[in-house]
């Protein structure tokens, strides 16, 4: 596998396949220096350095030592989806619309495969509802008002949240949004496990 990944070249769109750019990647990505690395790992400076400029091609026990100071499992480091990885920021018209009608969902990180939660920036027009029947599914969710209000009715409770309120609570509980205002409602809100 390491043969494989020797083989190819790093333009930026591409992710690395050589074991010292999908070094640099990683270690990147993980917010470590060079030296930090190298000291975590019990090496040198430079031996980081040589491999990551690829002018030495290190054993796998060496590999080994190197990745402990990640800390990351060989396996890991191979499989590691470094394209995916380095997609962080997000514009505004990069986040699809989820929802219908009257909602919005616009989903942050749509484009990763596998996401352990949802984020959704959430607009409710007046009078927009989730509907008569109660939702309900796996998980827990909470979410923070940033504009207008909501009505949020849970397990039988039910509050209306202004500006700066907030909820959480266990997704499987029967529950419902409602925007009883006149002024559209926007919400920050992340669900776990994700359900979009």
């Amino acid at each position: 596998m390491a043969e494989e990944l020797a083989a190819g070249k790093d333009t930026g769109t591409e992710p690395p396949t050589g074991v010292g750019k999908r070094l640099r990647v990683v270690r990147n990505l993980y917010g470590l220096s060079q030296r930090e690395l190298a000291r975590r790992a019990g090496l040198t400076h430079g031996t980081i350095s040589l491999i990551e400029s690829e002018r030495v091609s290190p054993s796998v026990a060496s590999l080994k030592k190197v990745l402990d100071g990640i800390p990351l499992s060989l396996s890991e480091f191979f499989t590691f989806d470094t394209q995916e990885s380095r997609r962080i920021f997000y514009s505004a018209d990069e986040l699809p619309n989820m929802g219908s009608g009257d909602i919005v969902f616009r989903l942050v990180g749509a484009d990763r495969q596998q996401r352990a939660m949802t984020v959704l920036h959430e607009c409710y027009a007046p009078g927009a509802d989730t509907g008569e029947a109660m939702l309900s599914h796996d998980g827990e969710e909470g979410g923070v008002v940033i504009r207008g209000e909501i009505e949020l009715t849970v397990a039988g409770q039910q509050r209306t949240l202004g500006p700066g309120e907030a909820y959480y609570f266990e997704s499987r509980l029967p529950h419902r949004f409602r925007n009883a205002g006149d002024a559209p409602c926007e919400i920050i809100s992340a669900n776990s496990p994700p359900s979009l």
